[in-house]
């Protein structure tokens, strides 16, 4: 069985993707979840990755790192990672790798703090482009693929790499279109983002690098999370 590494629920955007795609994929997986250390994590998780980051995923001898290499490993053997059709699956990919290596000032103004809703202090001309740029996106692939997912009918590895999107909207307010709004809300109902979302709310512990991030975004408007042990 695949043995899946991921960090903090309520803080890892890059373990939800390749967690929350095989859930939905029903890929059976065990899950090892190594909580951040203050500071720098580098110690604890290079015992299982050679980058010493999160997420990594085990098969037998093979070690396969960074969730993009991930979803692309879990495709050569799992039919529906990635569309059938080969438009689709073209533009998936494209957009997949659009936010895996992209959108940074998304990530650095709204980092991923499942259990708050916060008021953004401030947006900037780089955040406010970002985000018209994934409304832009998600309406293209709803309009040319059919929907409800991003690629057509079925929720593939795009939408997977959309999903910490969806969290991030629903803690800081995004503002969206109503078709991506729409959107968000069918990503966060889905069964796999729920249990995410449940374990991220019951997390005790709080790493005090990602609560600064998160201090520094604005306004906590509320806190949802289980009291920090």
């Amino acid at each position: 069985m695949y043995v899946l590494y991921i960090g903090n629920k309520n803080y890892s955007s890059w373990s939800l993707r390749p967690w929350v795609l095989m859930r939905a994929l029903d890929v059976p997986f065990e899950e090892r979840l190594v909580p951040f250390e203050t500071g720098s994590s580098w110690a604890a998780f290079r015992h299982f990755s050679p980058t010493g980051k999160v997420p990594c995923l085990i098969d037998g001898a093979t070690q396969v790192w960074d969730s993009l290499a991930i979803c692309e490993y879990l495709a050569e053997a799992h039919p529906g990672v990635w569309p059938a059709g080969r438009e689709a699956r073209a533009w998936a990919r494209s957009a997949a790798a659009e936010m895996h290596s992209g959108f940074g000032a998304l990530r650095n103004t709204c980092t991923m703090n499942c259990g708050l809703r916060v008021r953004l202090a401030a947006t900037s001309p780089a955040l406010d482009a970002e985000v018209a740029r994934i409304d832009e996106l998600w309406r293209e692939g709803l309009e040319r693929f059919g929907g409800p997912f991003l690629a057509g009918g079925a929720f593939t590895a795009v939408d997977a790499f959309f999903a910490p999107v969806a969290f991030r909207a629903q803690t800081y307010g995004l503002e969206l279109s109503a078709p991506a709004a729409a959107y968000v809300r069918r990503v966060l109902d889905l069964p796999s983002m729920r249990a995410w979302y449940a374990d991220a709310l019951a997390e005790t512990w709080r790493e005090p690098g990602h609560e600064a991030e998160a201090r520094q975004a604005g306004t906590w408007l509320e806190d949802l999370r289980a009291p920090a042990a």
